[in-house]
């Protein structure tokens, strides 16, 4: 199974890509047009199909390619962005709501799971939250109190399932977890088989917002009555990518000496914070952790990051192997909530996800109930929370403009300095840089055979500069998350365009 990046992820083991019925796009106009085929865009397409609507998803490369194939699979009701934040921004109705939306979220996997069969490991366990510092455990009370304002079923407990020292936790009921790649696949199975039409490798190049949308692919164009974008970020130039800055996580999956692993989700208070759980994988325990996050392309050397998380894994548990390692992408949005509905700037016609932040299962089937009521005329008190034109001048503000002014930074000033911009020299196998030759700035990698391959490193998205990320092996843009190959293919947006590739024999000539 294909994803995103060099390293392999759990869920990819034994699973080949997923094989779409469709090979070619249909006349007919479609009454819903999804560009994405991750978790967003299946669970969507599923229930708008099941209500009725003709739907048809455009995926760029294969099914959970993206950050559906990195995600660590935590099925949460509570969010990164705490009950009691939500409460001081936006109000106890809509914390409230914000439960009643998330719980409905899980149910909806949970009844998909029966209701398809989907043998994914899908299973309901308690979450556990604990301090290890006095002013963490001054934030777990505040966290327990906005929680039970929204709803929750959360208290303090005694005990928890890692071996951890803690100062005071908390459990949440009814939380959960289950093997992402098989669940997505059973669901998009589902949807094929109720006349779902799923495109692979079909890339939406230019879209034409009409009362009939023209979404132009190399495979042809396809015709819709509405867009919805589940590309985790939408492409091209938006206001929302001034609300959304784009972070990276790190996920091991280990095997354990003994059988100590961890009967629950369990979760500790440092930011970035640190996160486990345990996957069966047919009839094999492994312990999942994550953590180590920073700013998409803010790290220079991301293998750290990994050496990092695996000592910290090694300080509490008895490893015997690493049986998978990986890292993902996801936005922050600026207020601690998604953006869910129309697209600022775009037609009315023209709708998006985004901004899920940690918690992306979650709210990829959050966003499948929020378009179900938009499109069957439903009136929803979930759209209104989520809209992505809400005005919060007070709520974000803060991280909003924190966010962009290192944007601008790096726009102005490039992502490397100037005593960084090397002149052009030997690399190792397997090792990039960013240099400087005769005036020309050249994104070098050098392949394990010795070939080198150069790109333009500037982004065609809004012109800033990328940087390598030596645990994936891509250029990856600091400024709004656009990634690319070693040789500037298009990974994931909202960039629509490749790096440009540059033919240093070329170049060398010129010079001369």
């Amino acid at each position: 199974m294909q994803r995103d990046g060099a390293c392999t992820s759990l869920w990819q083991v034994d699973m080949p890509d997923y094989t779409s019925k469709s090979q070619s796009i249909p006349e007919n106009v479609f009454d819903i047009l999804i560009v994405g085929g991750g978790m967003t865009g299946i669970a969507t397409g599923l229930l708008l199909q099941k209500a009725g609507k003709s739907c048809i998803v455009a995926e760029a490369h294969t099914l959970g390619f993206g950050t559906s194939g990195g995600t660590t699979a935590h099925l949460n009701t509570f969010m990164d962005s705490t009950y009691d934040q939500i409460i001081s921004d936006f109000g106890e109705n809509n914390a409230q709501v914000l439960h009643e939306v998330a719980r409905k979220a899980l149910n909806l996997i949970a009844a998909n799971v029966q209701a398809h069969g989907i043998d994914c490991g899908h299973k309901q366990l308690p979450g556990y939250v604990y301090s290890q510092n006095e002013d963490q455990t001054k934030q777990l009370q505040k966290m327990l109190e906005g929680s039970r304002t929204a709803g929750l079923d959360i208290d303090y407990v005694d005990e928890i399932p890692v071996p951890i020292p803690f100062e005071k936790a908390v459990v949440i009921e009814r939380q959960a977890q289950f093997h992402p790649s098989k669940y997505l696949f059973g669901i998009a199975k589902a949807f094929e088989e109720i006349g779902g039409v799923i495109l692979q490798h079909c890339r939406v190049e230019g879209v034409e917002e009409n009362d009939i949308i023209e979404a132009k692919t190399a495979s042809g164009t396809i015709r819709a009555r509405h867009l919805i974008y589940a590309t985790h970020i939408p492409p091209g130039v938006n206001l929302l990518h001034f609300r959304n800055a784009p972070y990276r996580s790190y996920a091991m999956a280990v095997k354990l000496r003994g059988n100590n692993y961890p009967e629950g989700l369990a979760y500790d208070m440092y930011d970035p914070y640190h996160y486990y759980r345990t996957q069966d994988v047919d009839g094999e325990l492994f312990l999942i952790a994550g953590g180590e996050d920073h700013k998409t392309a803010h790290e220079e050397n991301t293998e750290a990051c990994f050496t990092r998380l695996e000592a910290h894994i090694k300080t509490y548990y008895d490893v015997e192997s690493i049986a998978a390692r990986w890292s993902s992408q996801y936005f922050e949005p600026a207020d601690g909530l998604p953006y869910i509905g129309h697209l600022p700037g775009g037609a009315q016609n023209v709708w998006v996800a985004t901004g899920f932040g940690g918690n992306g299962m979650t709210y990829s089937h959050v966003s499948a109930l929020v378009f179900h009521d938009i499109f069957v005329g439903r009136e929803s008190k979930y759209a209104d929370l989520f809209n992505p034109n809400r005005i919060k001048p007070v709520a974000g503000f803060t991280n909003f403009v924190k966010e962009n002014a290192d944007v601008v930074a790096h726009m102005i000033g490039g992502y490397f300095s100037h005593e960084k911009l090397e002149s052009l020299a030997e690399l190792a196998p397997g090792e990039a840089r960013v240099v400087k030759y005769e005036g020309h700035r050249i994104a070098l990698y050098k392949d394990e055979t010795g070939s080198l391959h150069a790109v333009n490193p500037v982004c065609p998205h809004a012109k800033c500069s990328v940087g390598w990320n030596t645990a994936e092996k891509s250029w990856d843009c600091p400024c709004h998350g656009s990634r690319f190959s070693y040789d500037g293919e298009l990974l994931t947006g909202p960039s629509k365009h490749d790096l440009e590739k540059i033919s240093l024999r070329k170049l060398v000539e010129e010079q001369k």
